[in-house]
């Protein structure tokens, strides 16, 4: 089970961190889902961990990591780094424990987020927006940490985190008594897949954990494949729960034995399945917490008549990207496609495309048209959303026999990036 000299969290060592967590940490539901279990023949079980009172697991760590301090690390206070949810947990640990702390934040976590983290520290906190990514963050976080001697909580590459957020896979196995063939659990760090991993090899071995990373930002996967850890050089930060150029050493040495599979989900598929659960369950999750129940596809074949658990890790989602998840969405399912089309500089010309070109069923989300009185072709960007992707190849048919087709512009990323 262990490797030499590879740290390995004890059973006993996650018994004591759910003893720790008594009263702070919810027991949060393992709930069965009628819709997901129907279309997948299954039994799809949901960990709701979006209902922790800080909306993520990620409060099970930080208060567990925090508690282990001294009385000397707890005077000078502590610094952590994180794009959100570790941030939340961190923060009401603060305050709990009366501890004061400085959390750094990459720019682009979500409003909501930054908010929440206020909210839940209050006085005991302070919040510094440093860096684009997790990591830059945590680089200032841990300059931060030397020069004022201060105790940096690490969202996964901690011994203590790590046995913190193992009690999720001890609840789930207290809160059934049937046998689990398969868990679902994103990865971002791996601090609850090196966890809950463990948990599952002592008490239900033959359970299969299947981990889950964004397509932006395999860094788990490329370190497996690897057998060492590998920091990539960039990464896509939509899934910003789960997105990291970095995994933790601990956490790779411990998903590297215990992971059956490690597999990544499209950004798109994700969003599909963010507004999938709103609008048929009024389940809300963030990005990161539809990872796990995203990933049920690739193995429809394989949890036909089991019993499975996705880990539903998170809800803190900010209204606000809601028409970048439903973008993300539509272009995932081939429904959203931009174009440069070619306007004759002639009275009638969008008349005739939007009758003559565009199906009943196709509508204009789009359009940016600047008019070159010096050209006979006048060129603007149009966004379609069309009914069924079936009907984009006979669109382009119609676009050049008219006359009409520029370009297309959903395959040129250099291009594209300006539009979504």
């Amino acid at each position: 089970m262990q490797a030499k000299n590879t740290y390995f969290p004890s059973l006993d060592d996650v018994k004591a961190a759910a003893s720790n967590l008594e009263g702070v940490a919810s027991i949060t539901p393992l709930s069965k889902n009628v819709q997901y279990s129907k279309k997948f023949g299954a039994n799809i079980l949901f960990k709701r961990e979006d209902l922790q009172v800080v909306r993520s697991y990620k409060i099970r760590g930080a208060y567990n990591k925090m508690c282990s301090l001294s009385l000397a690390q707890k005077t000078r206070g502590i610094v952590c780094a994180s794009a959100g949810n570790h941030a939340q947990g961190v923060a009401m640990s603060c305050k709990l424990l009366q501890i004061k702390g400085t959390i750094f934040m990459p720019s682009p976590t979500p409003n909501q987020k930054i908010e929440q983290v206020k909210m839940f520290g209050e006085d005991f906190i302070d919040v510094v927006i440093e860096g684009d990514t997790f990591d830059d963050a945590y680089h200032a976080a841990i300059t931060a940490c030397e020069q004022e001697d201060k105790t940096f909580i690490h969202p996964f590459n901690d011994k203590k985190v790590i046995e913190g957020q193992a009690t999720v896979g001890l609840e789930i196995l207290n809160q059934t008594t049937e046998n689990i063939d398969y868990v679902f659990v994103a990865v971002g760090g791996g601090g609850l897949s090196s966890g809950l991993s463990a948990v599952f090899k002592y008490m239900s071995p033959t359970t299969k954990i299947i981990g889950i990373e964004p397509e932006g930002a395999p860094s788990m996967k490329t370190s497996i494949a690897h057998k060492k850890v590998i920091a990539l050089d960039t990464i896509d930060a939509f899934v910003d729960g789960a997105a990291v150029k970095r995994v933790g050493d601990l956490n790779f040495d411990i998903c590297q034995q215990n992971l059956s599979d490690m597999i990544t989900i499209p950004e798109g598929k994700v969003c599909q399945t963010i507004l999938d659960l709103y609008n048929k369950d009024a389940i809300v999750v963030e990005p990161a917490g539809a990872l796990s129940i995203s990933a049920l596809d690739l193995y429809e074949e394989e949890i036909r008549g089991k019993n499975v658990v996705c880990i539903v890790s998170g809800s803190n989602n900010d209204i606000t990207r809601t028409a970048e998840i439903k973008e993300r969405a539509l272009l995932y399912a081939n429904l959203k496609h931009y174009f440069i089309i070619k306007f004759p500089q002639r009275a009638g010309a969008l008349k005739e495309f939007l009758v003559d070109i565009l199906g009943p069923n196709d509508d204009i989300t789009h359009f940016e048209y600047t008019k070159k009185t010096n050209r006979e072709n006048g060129a603007a960007v149009v966004g379609l959303q069309l009914k069924s992707s079936n009907d984009l190849a006979p669109l382009i048919a119609k676009m050049k026999e008219k006359n009409f087709f520029g370009d297309y512009l959903n395959n040129k990323p250099d291009l594209f990036q300006f539009l979504v």
